[in-house]
């Protein structure tokens, strides 16, 4: 069973001189029975626990561990297994198949269920995929452009990278892991976040100072200083403010580049020719939603609701904010390994009800932006952990290559998650099982506008814009402060405040060598957690 791969280690050289091989292909016969079994069953089990806990879990380190195990099988038709690139397209797979079919699949068409309009939930469902795929395919494009560099953080990434190559490698690395592993799993069972512990280890210093202000505000704001933030719609107009603003410096960052002359742009790295990319995948991307919008207000019914001048006004909105939607999720997951995509798409929403669309048109709103995002900022972990595999970009060649694989990984691993939710809705809507966040998107809906939730958003705008102009597009300060007031894990802001006192204390203890391990040791802590909180949930589900 062939995986079109030799084993290889890690090493500093470029991968496909060190071994001279080509990267693994997706479609070979070994890695796509993996891939699609993989699928299956972080489909499944992202439904499940979507439905039963409201959480989706990150599988990807299950799709790298069994890749893992199977190398270690004495069978000639395994040893390609061995080949971390092999094991990166696995952990790609399940990945993608996991928060495909909860998040960008399932929790949307749950919306028009609950809201009685059944006609809706398969034209939403074709719309909501066809988004999902253009989601994972824009953040491909865009991965290494200005915007979205590929030396930021995305801590999901580079934990599951220093799983795979401690796997690999084993020696002092396999040790500074396996502490790391320890430390999550004990935190988690005493259910401290240590993901957020570990995020604070790598993440910009300034970005996870905003964020860890963000977090410990939400939590004490109330018990303090007797601020209800959600009642006051800090959150979401703060996020509102720094989106829009980082939107502009996204655009400017592109139009800065097309006035840069090629000289210069070698001369800084390709910057120019990556802002450039980003602008042409913008366009394209804007295009293909816009394309999606017209087919899910058609294809749903939800065009007849409306006048032409409406309809045309609904159209463009939702485009802009599935657009938008998407930019601000991958900002968070990039810097925080967060992403509140659920809290993102409500202010989307909160915003169409202000405007005064129909509730049909709403429904359609808040499945479509609540579709883009989840997949967009999963395929940037994925390409991160590629990315430190493939050597930081050491063979250009070879690394492009790698990305092209995943995308095709990725791709199976969406089209499992479709087929999964296409025979699986009915079974949970039967037995009432939604996404639980959905009835807090019907709730919106049926509440209808307010003109004070118009004047606390236009409020706390302005400060959110502030902020985001303060860091500027590297910082993206604003973003992670919203950010930080939209995600009420309790305790999650003491340990960002931990994770930044580690990073300032321990190179005055031990030296700054100690830096690699710092990396590494916060890649275990978030691997630590993360395969606590897969495990815990598939129990709870289980009983």
């Amino acid at each position: 069973m062939s995986t079109d791969a030799t084993p290889q280690a890690v090493t500093d050289a470029p991968p496909a001189a060190a071994g001279g091989a080509r990267h693994p292909r997706a479609l070979a016969p070994g890695n796509l029975i993996l891939t699609v079994v993989l699928s299956v069953f972080g489909a499944v089990v992202g439904v499940q626990l979507l439905a039963t806990l409201g959480v989706t879990p990150s599988t990807s380190l299950i799709g790298a561990l069994a890749a893992m195990t199977l190398a270690r099988v004495p069978l000639v038709a395994l040893r390609g297994f061995r080949s971390v690139h092999a094991q990166n397209l696995a952990q790609t797979s399940i990945s993608s198949a996991t928060f495909g079919a909860a998040n960008s699949l399932f929790l949307p068409i749950g919306i028009p269920f609950l809201f009685g309009m059944d006609d809706m939930i398969v034209p939403m469902l074709i719309g909501v995929a066809a988004a999902m795929l253009v989601d994972a395919w824009l953040l491909y494009r865009m991965y290494d452009t200005p915007a979205f560099p590929a030396k930021n953080p995305w801590p999901l990434g580079l934990a599951a990278a220093e799983a795979i190559k401690a796997g690999d490698e084993g020696g002092r690395r396999a040790k500074v892991l396996g502490l790391g592993l320890l430390t999550g799993l004990v935190g988690a069972v005493f259910s401290l976040p240590m993901s957020a512990f570990g995020v604070a280890l790598i993440g910009g210093f300034g970005a996870m100072a905003a964020f860890g202000v963000g977090l410990l505000f939400s939590q004490y704001a109330d018990s303090l200083l007797g601020l209800d933030i959600n009642a006051m719609y800090l959150p979401h107009g703060m996020m509102i403010g720094a989106g829009l603003v980082a939107l502009v410096q996204v655009g400017h960052t592109i139009l800065k580049a097309r006035r840069t002359n090629a000289a210069q742009a070698r001369a800084a790295e390709d910057t120019g020719e990556g802002a450039r990319r980003m602008g042409r995948s913008m366009q394209l991307g804007f295009g293909a939603y816009l394309v999606i919008s017209v087919l899910l207000a058609f294809g749903t019914g939800a065009a007849t609701h409306m006048s032409p001048g409406m309809l045309i006004g609904f159209l463009v909105y939702a485009t802009v904010a599935a657009f938008l939607h998407e930019l601000l999720v991958g900002i968070a997951a990039m810097h925080s390994g967060w992403f509140p995509a659920f809290a993102i798409a409500l202010i989307t929403l909160l915003l169409g009800i202000l405007i005064g669309f129909p509730p049909e048109a709403l429904v359609v709103l808040s499945g479509f932006t609540a579709a883009t995002g989840p997949a967009f900022a999963d395929m940037g972990y994925d390409l991160r952990t590629g990315y430190l595999l493939r050597g930081e970009d050491v063979d250009p060649a070879f690394e492009l290559e790698g990305r092209r694989q995943q995308l095709i990984a990725a791709m199976i691993g969406f089209g499992v998650a479709i087929v999964v939710v296409l025979i699986s809705y009915r079974m949970f809507f039967d037995n009432g099982q939604t996404a639980p966040i959905d009835a807090a998107y019907v709730a919106a809906i049926k509440a209808g506008p307010s003109m004070e939730t118009a004047r606390h958003l236009a409020l706390w705008a302005i400060p959110g814009a502030l902020v985001q102009i303060i860091g500027g597009s590297r910082r993206q300060l604003g973003i992670l402060l919203a950010t930080g007031l939209l995600i009420t894990t309790p305790m999650a802001g003491w340990m960002v405040a931990a994770g930044i006192a580690t990073r300032v204390l321990a190179p005055r203890l031990f030296g700054k060598d100690v830096k690699g391990d710092l990396e590494v040791f916060a890649g275990g802590t978030i691997a630590g957690d993360a395969l606590y909180s897969f495990g815990n949930g598939v129990f709870k589900a289980a009983k």
